[in-house]
């Protein structure tokens, strides 16, 4: 299949912005206490030796969450294929730190590539992937078209696309031909996204139903000593935790804990913004609301009637002192978060109704128990109130998270065994 207009017109631009793109990402990746070296990788320039001595599989994601959802699928392969070497590569800054700290074995992390000749080239040339896995939504034309061009048989995995990606390419059946051709396998996170696939000109016959991902990822990690001086911080306080806020949110959450103070005069609130460097602007509203506040990134211990957790990569610490999590992106419409990570602590899930990006999910855990859609903060009082003064609906929620989690582990092997056949590493 030739070129089409689509796609050489993006070869083209890329090779003009490539100076540009690699020079805003370095200041990017600086900005974040990435050291130079790494942030060569954007441009190809691999900064450590590719591992030899069995197949080498590229897993690609995009972010953090993308990231983190394969590293059990990675873990259960490299149990399959005891040769095997895993590259997982993506985007951002906080993606590296959080797969660092829990990299798979015989795994390692690089910046992935910018979507150019040159960086591509490099890249290539040097990790020689036996195979490539891409996940959820990482279309990089050429990253695609040159990965297809080594050899490496590819799948695409937890495919997840938006509905504007989805019109977008209907338009452009050509185009989304050749890049989605590159594919062996296509496997999407529901039935719903399997229709959309091929809506989008994905070869039919290699496009299948799944499950996300996200679900078998497993519980965050929890540092134990961290969680017994947490605990001992708290002295049997109640707690409950609203976690993955965004701008616009905290007032909401601030209220609700207003008002369950009067119930609960004892009660902690710890709350963990999306982003943490958001930590002075939610400091100032909690102060503002009247509210005595404690805050991680200072290195105060839990306390206070606000205990503000601005740091990355404890949300697991969090979700292991409280039975009631409260999480954000749902209270305004941003699409949700990952229901799963709080699902895997034990906890009972409360959510408000904007979760476009995790609507199924949503749908599955109300319907099983394990979650609650809150209208405001009004109704997000009522709720931890009821789940604090009712320990057998709590309870209740828990078990049907439990038994939600485990029901999704069973299909993980599946997946892995397919892959591994599909992309041929079984095969010596």
């Amino acid at each position: 299949m030739s070129a089409p207009f689509l796609y050489r017109a993006w070869v083209l631009a890329s090779r003009c912005l490539i100076p540009f793109a690699a020079s805003a990402e370095a200041r990017k990746l600086n900005a974040q206490d990435v050291p130079a070296a790494r942030a060569e990788e954007k441009r190809g320039i691999a900064t450590q030796p590719r591992p030899s001595g069995g197949p080498l599989v590229w897993v690609h994601a995009a972010s953090v969450g993308e990231s983190l959802s394969v590293l059990a699928l990675i873990t259960r392969m490299g149990h399959m294929l005891p040769d095997a070497h895993f590259l997982i590569t993506s985007g951002t800054a906080t993606s590296a730190r959080l797969v660092d700290q829990r990299l798979p074995p015989r795994s390692l992390h690089q910046f992935a590539p910018l979507d150019a000749p040159g960086p591509l080239k490099r890249f290539l040339a040097h990790w020689q992937p036996d195979a490539a896995i891409f996940v959820e939504s990482e279309i990089w034309p050429q990253m695609l078209r040159r990965t297809h061009a080594t050899g490496a048989p590819m799948a695409l995995v937890n495919a997840r696309m938006s509905d504007k990606t989805v019109e977008f390419w209907e338009k452009w059946p050509r185009t989304a031909r050749y890049l989605f051709d590159v594919f062996t396998l296509i496997v999407t996170q529901n039935d719903a996204m399997a229709r959309n696939m091929i809506r989008m000109h994905a070869p039919a016959d290699r496009v299948s139903p799944g499950v996300n991902l996200k679900s078998m990822a497993g519980p965050l990690p929890v540092d134990a000593q961290a969680l017994a001086s947490a605990r001992t911080a708290l002295g049997g306080r109640a707690v409950w935790v609203a976690s993955s806020t965004h701008e616009g949110e905290e007032r909401s959450v601030l209220d609700a804990h207003k008002k369950l103070l009067r119930e609960f005069p004892d009660l902690c609130l710890i709350l963990a913004p999306r982003h943490p460097e958001r930590g002075d602007a939610v400091e100032a509203l909690v102060q503002a609301a009247g509210l005595t506040v404690q805050r991680r990134s200072r290195g105060d211990a839990p306390g206070g009637q606000v205990y503000l957790a601005d740091t990355l990569g404890e949300l697991g610490l969090w979700y292991s002192l409280s039975d009631v999590v409260f999480l954000g992106g749902s209270l305004l419409p941003i699409g949700g978060h990952n229901p799963f990570e709080v699902a895997q602590s034990g906890a009972a899930v409360l959510s408000g109704n904007h979760v476009a990006a995790f609507a199924e999910t949503y749908a599955q855990l109300e319907a099983e128990g394990a979650a609650r859609i809150v209208a405001d903060g009004d109704d997000l009082a009522a709720r931890v109130a009821a789940l604090l003064t009712k320990p057998d609906e709590l309870a209740t929620m828990t078990a049907a998270a439990a038994r939600f989690i485990a029901a999704q582990d069973d299909q993980l092997d599946a997946i892995a065994s397919r892959l591994i056949t599909t992309l041929k590493l079984d095969t010596p």
